[in-house]
């Protein structure tokens, strides 16, 4: 009706608005069109909401592992943090060990006498090979017969000393110092000349005098003498390393046990992620009301699948042991669906039965287990839920980017169509307006 309006008031004219009415034609002709861009629009968002609801069983799969992990996890604790510390790794074992520290392992160190200029050539320049026991050695020569060309010589050929200057302000301030760069009686060096070379070279360097001797580690655990090349000791205690610090005057204790507090954390950081999956797949699932407009996936059989699978797992009782819920360690579901932790519960369960605790979450029939597996099916890449949900969603979009694209061929052919016919209809109506006119006059 609004196009036959428009002819007849551009007929009354006396010429017709070609692009106005094509214009017009074509809105009515796109509609099919632009309902098939809302659907492609609403698919994106559902593809869009999968994607986000993927990023959070991720973190979720993520918190799972944490927990598993922890509850493997053992911590080292020392009464003297001054003269040791301490870590643990899963294969630690839970005790009490008694150490005494008489000795730390030392680097060696040795100086030079002083020289007055650390870039004035020393002796000859003749080549000099200088040795520091087990095959190790440099050559000195014309090219780094100063101070700073021996020490560059030594550090350059990495044989695990390291070699400074150091200027104790006096009339020959300039003075050479060796360090072994490794700790340890085994890691000590010895300074001889190959015969031949140049004797100023040889002299300096092989009567540096030690002002640290290299030396091991020495301490006992439980009695046991124990030595060292290092002060990070990982083979005293299985499971156990050990930092040594300071001398001990009377035996500190280190004590080995389940790490609780790192358990207590990772099942907290699993209610947060869950918590947070949880939401979104309630929001994003709800059927609207007057209030509030439905949810991206309202009505999803994937989502709705998904939440029937985790509502399965939570109301299965885990096997194997005393604990088969888990609100018998203080994990609970609240009104909306969300999980609360009472970490003073799950503190209890632990120190009474830890071994269950860990069957609770970890064996075959685990929640931990259970949910890692729920994870692995949702997000597996191809054969997922998810991935299945959005390979389908896509290929919907594809047919429908299809019909769109063999509509738009169709419009830019009635586009044609119908300018030519309403140009062609405007020229007839001027040849008419014209013989008209002609008429009128001749009858005039």
């Amino acid at each position: 009706m609004a196009t036959t309006s428009s002819v007849a008031a551009s007929s009354s004219a006396g010429t017709i608005d070609v692009p106005t009415i094509v214009s017009q034609l074509m809105a009515v002709e796109r509609q099919p069109i632009n309902t098939l861009n809302t659907h492609v629009s609403s698919y994106q968002t559902k593809i869009s909401s999968f994607g986000t609801i993927s990023g959070l069983v991720s973190g979720f799969q993520s918190a799972l592992q944490s927990l598993t992990t922890g509850l493997q996890a053992f911590s080292a604790t020392s009464s003297d943090t001054s003269a040791f510390s301490a870590s643990a790794i899963t294969t630690a074992v839970a005790g009490t060990y008694a150490l005494n520290v008489s000795k730390l392992a030392q680097s060696q160190n040795m100086v030079a006498t002083g020289q007055t200029s650390s870039t004035i050539a020393i002796g000859t320049g003749t080549p000099t090979t200088i040795n520091f026991g087990a095959g190790k050695s440099v050559v000195i020569n014309g090219t780094n017969n100063t101070l700073q060309g021996i020490r560059d010589a030594i550090n350059a050929a990495n044989i695990g000393i390291s070699a400074a200057i150091v200027n104790d302000g006096s009339a020959t301030p300039n003075r050479l110092t060796l360090t072994s760069t490794a700790t340890g009686v085994s890691n000590g060096f010895t300074i001889t000349a190959t015969p031949g070379g140049d004797a100023t070279v040889s002299n300096l360097l092989t009567t540096m005098t030690q002002t640290v001797a290299a030396q091991d580690a020495a301490f006992t655990v439980n009695g046991i003498a124990i030595t060292s090349a290092s002060n990070t000791v990982t083979n005293a205690i299985q499971g156990v390393t050990l930092t040594l610090k300071n001398l001990t005057t009377a035996p500190a204790t280190l004590t080995v046990a389940r790490d609780t507090a790192a358990i207590s954390t990772a099942l907290s950081g699993v209610v947060d992620a869950y918590n947070a999956m949880s939401n979104q797949l309630t929001s994003r699932s709800a059927y609207g009301n007057a209030t509030t407009p439905a949810g991206a996936l309202a009505g999803d059989g994937t989502l709705r699948l998904m939440q029937d699978q985790l509502r399965s797992i939570f109301t299965t009782a885990a096997t194997g042991g005393t604990l088969t819920s888990l609100a018998q360690v203080g994990v609970t579901f609240q009104a909306g669906g969300t999980l609360k932790l009472d970490s003073t519960q799950l503190s209890s369960a632990m120190s009474n039965n830890f071994s269950d605790v860990t069957n609770l979450f970890s064996s075959a029939s685990g929640y931990a287990t259970r949910l890692q597996a729920w994870t692995q099916s949702v997000l597996a890449s191809g054969t997922g839920l998810i991935a299945n949900r959005t390979d389908s969603l896509n290929s919907t979009i594809q047919r429908y980017n299809d019909q769109i694209s063999r509509l738009e061929n169709r419009m830019t052919q009635l586009q044609k169509q119908y300018t030519t016919t309403y140009t062609n209809l405007n020229m007839a109506l001027s040849s008419m307006n014209a013989t008209s006119a002609y008429l009128t006059k001749q009858l005039g």
